[in-house]
């Protein structure tokens, strides 16, 4: 590798690992102050998860620290066990431990087959939980560990309302929800509402709750006490929180598979954050996962190896170490009005805007799943969720079976693909979605398509006459942007009209181009064949006019 190439990455990485750390840091600070561990507990877990995720990790930086669904947990748990900060150390610890045998299994690869519905619905209902539980702190009450209770006490104690923390809370909401996106990149609005609010708060000495406090220290290493009676009394809180840290990291490394076109081992994730984990246990900090939104700007920055992550971690300790006094200045209101936006973000907005015309039965799962994730529990809904899922698509199978005469497959169309194959090497392909394309099917039809590198033309087939789900559409529209991306044209072969309305209305169509739709597989080899010989004819005429 030059030189150059490799000043590239350095550079890359820098500025990747700083982006993310400038995100990273309110978040830390508010999920900390949220779950019950404090603001320095939020910021040293996400320093030490994001240097392990550095040193030992995937080769994409995993960005790692708490996340809006391992907080609400975390406060849940709290909750549960009346704030006893012993006992849920010692739950994140053996969390931590499951992750590892976790990873040493096959069920990392099971999250890829977890319905669409069911994890729009536990993200929509983790957003809506954030938002509820932020309201008393941003009115400047006290704030409340589980949604009912959050609800309860504002319509109890709205008399008590602070003007002045509400007013810093709502300049926090206008600032993260106003602030103009194209410079959103450059100066991300929750560390620019920290700073603004925060200063006004301090010169115009405001009588509101503050952070107060941040250790600057490393956090004293402490091994968990516990006893036998402790492990089996507890125990089922640690599976739930690794199932949901395991959840969070393996989605994160889905979306980052798509992103940074590189495969990420999910076994090996799952052991660095498990280890991460446990150090986060016996230094008393906060647990996490790897962070989708931290990731990505990382990503999108120009960060390309997991050397970004540990950048991340030593500018952490920088801001925290220049700037303490700073940071116990902070109002809880600013840091209320910084997580209502966290809440907002993480709800599915893509699935609600075409809500209208998603199929009942994905409606059913993705209501059952938030309202039970909303006012019950996170594990029993994601549950419910998939089980639901299963047996509605097992009905709708069950009615579709019935004894058919069917056609044996058409000899000209099988001799035309196999001359087609000959004589444009490759060039032209002809690929069918045989089967049932669902949300089962869908991501492993996805990871199908990286083998069409050099490829020019692909005819895909739908051999189905069946409607997609909500799930397949948008495995579709991921198959269509990852081809394009590799400079593939696609030509898409339908069977009736019911399934171009449908794909009309989900603008598939107008990504594909109305006029490379057809419902006959030899007119789309016919236009494959057109279109490449007159790319090849403007190709020798660009070169004989070159030269």
């Amino acid at each position: 590798m030059k030189i150059q190439d490799k000043m590239k990455i350095l550079a890359g990485d820098l500025l990747g690992g700083l982006n993310a750390a400038i995100i990273t840091l309110p978040q830390a600070l508010a999920f900390g102050v949220a779950t019950g561990f404090g603001a320095s507990a939020g910021i040293w877990g996400a320093i030490i998860l994001s240097l392990i995720a550095g040193l030992f990790g995937t080769k994409i930086p995993m960005i790692s620290g708490v996340t809006g669904p391992v907080a609400i947990v975390i406060a849940s748990v709290m909750h549960a066990l009346n704030k006893d900060l012993g006992i849920v150390i010692f739950i994140v610890f053996l969390a931590g431990i499951l992750q590892i045998i976790l990873s040493l299994t096959k069920l990392p690869n099971i999250v890829k087959y977890v319905p669409y519905p069911v994890i729009s619905g536990f993200m929509n209902g983790v957003g809506v939980i954030i938002i509820i539980m932020q309201l008393n702190p941003l009115l400047g009450l006290s704030p409340c560990s589980n949604t009912i209770e959050s609800l309860e006490t504002i319509f109890n104690s709205i008399h008590l309302l602070n003007v002045d923390a509400f007013l810093i809370g709502l300049l926090t909401l206008i600032i993260v929800f106003f602030f103009p996106k194209r410079w959103n990149k450059y100066v991300p609005s929750q560390i620019l509402a920290l700073i603004i609010c925060t200063f006004i708060s301090i010169k115009l000495g405001l009588n509101v709750s503050k952070i107060s406090q941040i250790s600057v220290s490393f956090p004293a290493i402490k091994i968990p006490q516990t006893t036998l009676h402790d492990l089996i009394t507890y125990f089922h809180y640690s599976i739930i929180l690794a199932v949901i840290l395991s959840s969070e990291s393996l989605l994160t490394g889905l979306v980052c598979n798509s992103v940074a076109k590189v495969q990420v081992s999910p076994k090996r994730l799952l052991i660095t954050q498990g280890f991460g984990n446990i150090c986060c246990s016996l230094t008393g900090t906060l647990p996490g996962s790897a962070a989708t939104m931290r990731t990505v700007a990382a990503l999108k920055t120009g960060a390309s190896t997991r050397a970004a992550a540990i950048v991340t971690s030593f500018v952490l300790i920088l801001l925290i170490y220049q700037f303490s006094s700073f940071v116990a200045e902070i109002p809880l209101a600013v840091l209320a009005g910084i997580l209502i936006k966290i809440g907002y973000d993480i709800i599915d907005t893509k699935f609600l805007k075409v809500i209208k015309l998603a199929p009942k039965d994905d409606l059913y799962v993705l209501a059952l799943v938030f309202f039970l994730t909303v006012f019950y529990n996170l594990i029993v809904a994601v549950g419910a969720g998939i089980t639901l899922a299963a047996l509605l698509y097992a009905k709708r199978t069950a009615d579709r079976a019935k004894l058919v005469d069917k056609v044996v497959y058409d000899r000209d169309i099988a001799r035309l693909e196999k001359i087609l194959e000959k004589d444009y090497r490759h060039k032209i392909r002809v690929v069918h979605i045989s089967g049932a394309f669902f949300f089962g099917s869908a991501t492993q039809i996805i990871s199908q398509f990286d083998e069409f590198l050099g490829t020019r033309f692909l005819i895909l087939v739908y051999d189905s006459e069946d409607l997609l789900d909500i799930s397949a559409i948008f495995a579709l529209e991921d198959i269509i942007l990852r081809l394009k991306s590799q400079n593939i044209k696609i030509i898409f072969v339908i069977k009736n009209e019911n399934v171009k309305k449908q794909l009309s209305q989900y603008g598939i169509v107008e990504q594909i181009g109305s006029d490379l739709i057809y419902f006959s597989e030899i007119d789309a080899i016919d236009c494959a064949k057109s279109l490449f010989k007159k790319r090849i004819k403007n190709k020798y005429f660009r070169e004989n006019k070159n030269s």
